[in-house]
């Protein structure tokens, strides 16, 4: 009888996410077929080269939940400059997350125009009024006074 133990490791995966006050950072362990997970906080947002040395100092030291029966079937191998392409257009997808939040931004861009149109405005008036100055003390020193 052969006991061999297999630790093979399928898939790790982070999200790091906004909550709050804090980031976020979720990891997903997928072991032989059985899904742990662990939640670390960062505070601030992390950069990325924050979350690589948080990963290379700190990754066998995180206490994963665990492990319960998955479903989760693991993808085959995609292409390195696909998955490259596919997280580029993810992260320019980014939007703000809920319809209120959306509305006050508009109102925040709508307002943000008015306020341009309205300096502007000002501006040429205050230049306008500069120049009918000049123009009435040029007249005025014209008539010798």
């Amino acid at each position: 009888m052969n006991n061999e133990l297999k630790t093979e490791l399928n898939s790790v995966k982070l999200q790091v996410f906004f909550e709050g006050q804090f980031w976020i950072g979720v990891f997903e362990r997928l072991y032989d077929g059985k899904l742990s997970v662990c939640r670390v906080i960062f505070g601030p947002e992390p950069k990325d080269y924050e979350i690589l040395e948080f990963i290379l100092e700190n990754y066998y030291n995180v206490r994963f939940s665990p492990a319960v029966e998955s479903d989760v079937v693991v993808k085959e191998k995609i292409n390195p400059k696909r998955l490259q392409r596919d997280i580029k257009k993810q992260v320019q997808n980014v939007e703000i997350g809920t319809k209120s939040q959306q509305a006050l931004k508009l109102l925040q861009e709508e307002n943000k125009f008015i306020r341009k149109i309205r300096t502007r405005e000002q501006k040429e008036e205050e230049k306008e009024f500069q120049f009918e100055l000049k123009k009435q003390k040029r007249k005025e020193k014209h008539k010798g006074r």
